[in-house]
């Protein structure tokens, strides 16, 4: 592929709800174009920019992916991302890269829960978009019930630009609502449309649609409605050009048909996206600091070179491939660059134009344009490469935390020696998970974004990098407290042949407000315990404590007050007053009336309206407490909190219930007391297992 200026670059995001027809129609684009020389499909598994074995075999995308098309002499980077709601957090992370974005609606189902959660990421990145009313060929499709789904949710300013030709299996062409145009396709699928007149049966709706459009484009710009209110109509140019200027400030968001099936109406999809999206100049300096400091740069080739990386990927035999996109300057092959965040020195031998998993090598990139290079040695997603002499750092995009972990072990030694830096490289790739090591439970966990993301996880450990592990619901971090006070002696003694042992001390126990973990406070006075002895009962104190009382499960939000006691002059040592405090604990704990703690989850779920009802009655059955709900479109968010024990299958669940409509995000928020029923099996469970330990010991 030939080497492009910026102003004939487009970098656009395909985003939408699972099974929307993205990846299709992005591989129907390609063959429009001549990118590739047949028309791809999903559910064959050839689609270039759905390569990794996981999408292949699950007919799913899990990755965002990009490839590079030219159309009228100009170069479209077309970004591939995932619709369903665990993988979503990659479509964000790809759209920063992207200067414009289609919203891909299905032509059955409208509006889905991810539309609305890809839209919003659109919001966020100000990103002028579109609206592609796909899949429009398929049974019970209708472009009338799926544009009503659009307005409703997003309001009027979303104007079609097009009508469907035929219906279901007979959509067969589309009518240009700007220049009042029909245009059909042949079954060969080219995409390609045959200009003619617009059918008969359909004049009245076009002519309806087309003042429709005129009203909408003239609404924002004085000019151009002092002239359609004199005329009653506008020239095509300056429809055109009023429709540019409203997609690029955000004013009109176009609805456009296809059938990614069929390639019915790609060839109009390229030309809006030449016609109508902006640059990678036209959205202005991308903004950015030096050292510390905010700073912007211009997306021109004058500027200095800098290039943020938004994407890595880990690939077992190229090593780490990271996804760039040059924002100022002209990146030139061999070009040596420095890291912001580290410092570190990268040089970018054989850098070219992403092609899903290809690279086509390119001697330079110019501003805005969307490239791809292997082995970078220290480079990460989310990292800034400039030139040495003028450096700036972009933001990264902010990840929310993960949803549910899953504990995480290798199944054998082997596996368990290559399992961390196997581990590692994934999480270079996907920003979303989380690896750590649980602290209480001493459990390695794996976090993300739902069940079936781990898996897929644990599933590209295996073929990738041959490491075989196994996953299971991790255990719940219980924590111990008391709720009443008590006041108790602990005494050691212990005589032998030589020194003997001593140590006397009067604790009183008293509960704290939830997370105040431990305060420990003397107020022994007259010298009954010696001031070098009181350091030895707190900590003998903190050390009990960290075992529990009931099951094992540390003890937190307690004061202990050191009050009284006695010593001997010889016999008395720290040990001796440690192992005091030891038994003052235990006696205290009996007393204070022992209560076992569970941690609460902030639960927020985002599911069709028609749900809610179910949804409500799960969280209660759950002993969730419902916080709030709200309403946006047809997408009910119920917040609520629930206890963690209760969410380790959510997920499967989740989808039975809504047919995977719905998606949740969770987050820890406080502990609370478990209820008295629950509190007795989990004791009972904890003792068992403890039992089974020793038993095993012996």
């Amino acid at each position: 592929m030939r080497v492009y200026d910026t102003s004939d670059i487009r970098n656009v995001g395909f985003v939408g709800h699972g099974h929307s027809g993205k990846t299709s129609l992005t591989a129907g684009l390609l063959f429009t174009t001549g990118a590739t020389n047949r028309l791809t499909r999903v559910d064959e598994g050839n689609t270039v920019t759905d390569f990794d074995d996981e999408e292949i075999q699950r007919k799913i995308t899990i990755s965002s992916a990009v490839a590079a098309a030219e159309w009228n002499k100009k170069k479209i980077n077309l970004i591939d991302t995932p619709g369903f709601n665990i993988f979503i957090n990659d479509t964000k992370a790809a759209l920063v890269a992207a200067d414009a974005a289609f919203v891909i609606v299905d032509g059955v189902a409208g509006v889905e829960v991810q539309t609305e959660k890809v839209w919003s990421f659109a919001d966020e990145f100000h990103l002028p978009r579109a609206i592609v009313i796909n899949r429009l060929d398929r049974e019970r499709s209708s472009f009338d019930r799926a544009l009503a789904s659009v307005q409703a949710v997003f309001g009027r300013t979303a104007v079609p630009i097009q009508l469907p030709i035929g219906s279901e299996r007979d959509f067969k062409g589309v009518v240009d609502l700007i220049r009042m145009k029909s245009y059909s396709y042949t079954s060969d699928g080219d995409g390609k449309g045959r200009e003619g007149d617009i059918p008969a049966d359909l004049a009245g709706a076009a002519q309806t649609a087309h003042e429709a459009l005129l009203e909408m484009v003239a609404e924002g710009n004085d000019t151009l409605m002092e002239e359609y209110f004199d005329k009653g109509t506008l020239p095509v140019d300056h429809i055109v050009d009023g429709l540019r200027d409203a997609v690029q400030q955000m004013r009109v968001f176009p609805v456009l048909c296809a059938s990614s099936l069929h390639n019915v109406g790609s060839d109009l999809i390229l030309n809006f996206i030449l016609e109508d999206f902006p640059g990678p100049a036209d959205r202005g300096p991308w903004k950015g600091s030096i050292n510390g400091t905010q700073a912007e740069r211009a997306v021109k080739d004058s500027q200095p070179v800098s290039a943020f990386v938004f994407k890595t990927v880990a690939d077992p035999f190229a090593g780490r491939v990271s996804y760039f996109k040059v924002i100022s300057g002209v990146l030139r092959n061999d070009a040596n660059l420095v890291d912001a965040r580290n410092g570190a020195a990268e040089r970018l031998s054989h850098i070219g134009t992403l092609s899903g998993k290809t690279i086509q090598p390119v001697p330079e990139l110019h501003a805005g344009d969307i490239g791809g290079v292997a082995k970078l040695k220290d480079t990460l997603t989310g990292d800034t490469l400039d030139d040495r002499a003028s450096m700036i750092a972009y933001p990264a995009v902010s990840m929310p935390e993960p949803s549910i972990a899953y504990a995480i072990a290798a199944k054998t030694r082997n596996d368990e020696d290559r399992m961390g830096n196997a581990i590692q490289k994934i999480l270079e790739e996907d920003k979303s998970l989380r690896f750590y090591r649980d602290q209480q439970t001493k459990e390695f966990l794996l976090g993300g974004s739902g069940q079936q993301h781990v898996e897929i996880i644990v599933s590209r450990l295996k073929r990738r990098y041959g490491v075989d592990v196994e996953l299971h619901a991790p255990k719940i971090p219980y924590r111990e407290t008391i709720r009443g006070k008590a006041d108790v002696q602990g005494r050691h003694k212990k005589q032998t042949g030589g020194h003997g042992q001593f140590g006397d001390c009067w604790i009183r126990l008293e509960p704290l407000p939830r997370g105040k973990k431990f305060a420990f406070e003397n107020e022994v006075f007259g010298g009954a315990i010696p001031k070098n002895f009181i350091p030895a009962i707190e900590k003998g104190i903190i050390e009990t404590a960290e075992k529990g009382y009931l099951a094992g499960f540390p003890v937190v939000d307690f004061k202990v007050t050191v009050y009284d006691g006695s010593y001997h002059d010889v016999d008395s040592s720290e040990m001796s007053f440690k192992l005091a405090a030891r038994k003052a604990f235990k006696a205290g704990m009996e007393a204070a009336k022992p209560s076992l703690l569970e941690p609460i989850m902030n639960v927020e779920v985002m599911a069709p309206v028609e749900y809610a009802g179910d949804l409500m009655g799960d969280m209660n059955g759950r002993r969730g407490r419902i916080a709030g709900m709200d309403t946006k479109g047809g997408t009910q968010i119920i917040r609520a909190q629930v206890p963690m024990a209760e969410m380790l299958n959510y997920q499967n669940d989740l989808i039975s219930m809504t047919q995977g409509r719905a998606s949740f995000s969770m987050e820890f928020d406080h502990y609370d007391f478990v209820p008295p029923l629950q509190a007795e099996k989990v004791v009972a469970a904890a003792r068992a297992a403890k039992t089974g330990e020793e038993e095993e010991e012996e």
